[in-house]
């Protein structure tokens, strides 16, 4: 090794030499090669790594930079109807400013380590949503809606003292996966058969499956295909009658029109905030809640943290901080529920800026309006020439199937020319849902206009006809 070789780089000061002979002296060996002594030769690598030269330059790394991810193509150069659990809202530009403070934003999850209105931030989100939700008690969220349906039945299978659970069929495959790789042992994970045209849970096939094992059933409402579950009561009330417990994976943004699960029967609510002012981005911006009624067996099997409000010894003064940590794996450590680790307290402080922005009108005319365009796509789409809308009379909520069978295409063919209008299509469905056929699951929002779902049914007849 020479210092010739290596220059020192701007943004490695260990790099100097005379640091680097500083650290050696004080690790009393005369070279780097030292460190890696116990390393067989036939495992190091001979001379130098492949690799193009350093970039010493800042603007000369911003620009190399620009050029790789201008190859991309994202939804801000392409009208995109994709969907699926992660979709493109609106985000108000005060959610962008307030959750980029540096009392908020960090280099990890969104937690500071001094106080800064952390806590209070974290208690006005988790009275939103449970305004939102009708429920009094909404966790620190986790991850993802995977993690927090995985966690809720946990919950479940530790109130109840029962393994089984049942789940739909028509849940999120990807969510399902994590379910089972997370629940799977100690506990049983069953899908029921839903209508796999619609997503909703077959009559009958529901209850041949519940019983007196089941500790809890897990439905999505919306379900993943979109469609709007109306048994959800009724299911509700069987599972309770075998003692069971309700869960309920619910997109936060429908709730503005459509009833809060507690409303028809849920025990644990879960989900996930991306819809409440999150930028889609790719491998983050997903961040999972968890909810339930303020009642003891629920509250103590909660593993995530949970905030609260007290008075202090200052008269009028209120103080915020954690609840019942005492049950958290930070106190109980191997005996703990669960593990708590890491945490996405930044998207909540999000959620919470969105929901205080939106209010109970604004959320309401927001489900409104995707209610709306979800209904036009789905006649508009229905009317291209051998373009089928399974669904098509069912109500649904953003998420809705298409099938191209009549078209002669697959799912591929018709996403790949569709690329060419400068759109992004559907969510190919034929690995998840092979039974639907050549199908593809699309998502409208508020940010969709009548041109915009008038511009893809154009496009969709000139790849159809040619």
């Amino acid at each position: 090794m020479t210092k010739a070789r290596y220059p020192v780089h701007p943004y490695i000061p260990n790099m100097a030499p005379t640091n680097r002979d500083e650290m050696l002296r004080e690790l009393g060996i005369s070279s780097a090669e030292e460190l890696f002594a116990d390393i067989p030769a036939h495992l190091r690598v001979k001379g130098l790594l492949d690799l193009p030269q350093p970039l010493l330059s800042e603007y000369d790394l911003y620009r190399h930079t620009k050029r790789v991810l201008e190859r991309n193509k994202s939804c801000a150069d392409y009208l995109s109807f994709l969907g699926g659990g992660c979709w493109q809202h609106y985000v108000p530009a005060v959610c962008d400013e307030i959750n980029s403070r540096g009392e908020f934003l960090t280099a990890y999850t969104g937690d500071t380590y001094q106080d800064h209105g952390r806590w209070q931030a974290l208690f006005e989100f988790a009275s939103l949503m449970g305004e939102l939700l009708n429920m009094e008690i909404v966790s620190v969220p986790t991850y993802d809606w995977g993690q927090a349906a995985a966690t809720s039945i946990r919950m479940a299978q530790r109130i109840t003292g029962r393994s089984e659970v049942l789940v739909a069929s028509a849940t999120a495959p990807e969510r399902l996966r994590i379910i089972t790789g997370y629940c799977e042992p100690p506990g049983t994970i069953r899908t029921v058969l839903c209508d796999p045209a619609t997503g909703l849970l077959l009559p009958g096939e529901f209850e041949k499956a519940i019983s007196e094992r089941t500790a809890a059933v897990y439905f999505e409402n919306p379900s993943y295909l979109g469609t709007i579950q109306g048994r959800a009561p009724e299911i509700a009330e069987m599972t309770h009658e075998r003692g069971a417990l309700c869960i309920v994976g619910a997109d936060p943004i429908s709730l503005g029109v459509l009833a809060p699960p507690a409303e028809y029967g849920a025990d644990i609510v879960c989900g996930d905030l991306q819809p409440l002012g999150i930028h889609m981005n790719y491998g983050g911006g997903l961040s999972g809640f968890i909810a339930s009624h303020d009642e003891p067996r629920f509250v103590m099997e909660f593993p995530t943290r949970l905030v609260g409000i007290t008075h202090t010894t200052a008269e009028g003064e209120h103080g915020f901080g954690e609840v019942a940590f005492s049950r958290t794996s930070f106190i109980e450590r191997e005996q703990g529920k669960e593990y708590v680790g890491t945490g996405t307290s930044l998207w909540a402080i999000t959620a919470g800026i969105y929901l205080a922005l939106l209010g109970p009108q604004g959320m309401k005319q927001i489900g409104e309006a995707i209610l709306q365009r979800t209904q036009y796509a789905k006649r508009r789409l229905g009317q291209v020439t051998g373009v089928r809308v399974p669904a098509k009379a069912a109500p649904s909520f953003k998420d809705f199937i298409v099938n191209f069978d009549g078209t002669g295409k697959t799912v591929g063919d018709v996403n790949k020319a569709l690329l060419g209008h400068g759109i992004f299509g559907g969510k190919d469905l034929t690995q998840e849902f092979p039974a639907l056929g050549q199908s593809a699951l699309f998502c409208v929002t508020e940010i969709h206009t009548k041109q915009d779902i008038d511009r893809l049914a154009a496009s969709l007849e000139e790849v159809v006809a040619s």
